[in-house]
């Protein structure tokens, strides 16, 4: 069976009461934002206690750590911030380890100066392509040195976004510490919105083996192509609901066929963790309920 989870960063509390929270709602996983009220983990601040600390707690609750939020542009465009950015991510990844899985997860970035989802022109040229596989290639090795795995998150704005950009990414970064974050609401823009079936099986076809995380959320055609934010207190990650045709909103609110993307899911990777996002913590029991009786539904 697929176990359900939910990002901690949607419970802002502290370590005690954001695992009371996410028991009530009985959820079996989860990905951890490392986003405390009475633990700082601030950049350069990470230790193997306070990591253990962590741990230890979501371990005494049976409520096993999947993967590791660390999302970040890893290719922004001013040097100096991305070096900052990119320093900070080493940080996380090398006590992946320490907080109980090997998976540490972030975005492709972009080159954007305003956002991190936001497309720029040079996301899709030559050299921003292979500008960002250097830093990928430096986030595997460092991943494969701690015995962890850099899982990257593709978005469609992003340098890498499509299918056939994942592709290549993997062929040319055949690194036993790079794997690949499904969240198939990810890849569509004005091209594919009207499409589903044939791209969720298009990324299944083409990427299904490389998967080791899966994501929760849906998509639907926007009203405007403005970069929309949720107001609740959460990073700017987990704010984010989408940019241009395209809006993000949680699990069931869009037009994501989620009975096939789940049985292609299942068939492949038959307990994997499936982390809930993009909503806000009222919507969690109707989101819970709605992925729960997909996979009730499909026998997964």
């Amino acid at each position: 069976m697929i176990p359900v989870g939910i990002f901690t960063g949607y419970f802002p509390y502290a370590l005690a009461e954001t695992i009371a929270k996410l028991k009530g709602h009985g959820f079996s996983t989860v990905q951890l934002d490392l986003a405390f009220k009475d633990i700082d983990f601030a950049p350069g601040t990470v230790t193997k206690d306070k990591c253990h600390k962590v741990r230890d707690a979501f371990r005494d609750a049976n409520l096993p750590i999947a993967c590791i939020s660390s999302y970040t542009n890893i290719i922004h465009p001013d040097l100096a911030e991305r070096g900052r950015r990119v320093s900070a991510l080493k940080e996380i990844i090398r006590h992946a380890r320490d907080l109980g899985t090997p998976y540490v997860i972030s975005e492709t970035g972009t080159y954007n100066t305003e956002s991190d989802w936001v497309h720029d022109p040079k996301n899709k040229t030559e050299e921003g392509y292979e500008t960002c596989v250097k830093v990928i290639e430096e986030l595997a090795q460092e991943a494969y040195d701690h015995g962890a795995v850099f899982l990257v998150e593709n978005y469609v704005n992003n340098v890498i976004g499509s299918v056939r950009e994942l592709q290549r990414l993997f062929a040319d970064v055949p690194h036993p510490g790079l794997g690949l974050l499904m969240d198939p609401t990810n890849y569509f823009d004005d091209a594919h919105i009207g499409h589903i079936d044939e791209t969720l099986n298009e990324i299944f076809d083409a990427l299904g083996p490389r998967i080791r995380i899966a994501h929760a959320k849906d998509c639907k055609r926007a009203e405007n192509a403005a970069e929309k934010h949720a107001h609740i207190d959460a990073s700017e990650a987990h704010t984010f609901r989408g940019a241009g045709a395209v809006e993000l909103p949680a699990p069931g609110l869009g037009s994501l066929n989620y009975e096939l993307y789940l049985k292609r899911l299942a068939a492949l990777h038959p307990n994997m963790p499936l982390i809930i996002e993009h909503l806000d913590e009222a919507d969690v029991p109707r989101a819970k309920r709605f992925v729960d009786g997909v996979l009730r539904k499909i026998g997964a």
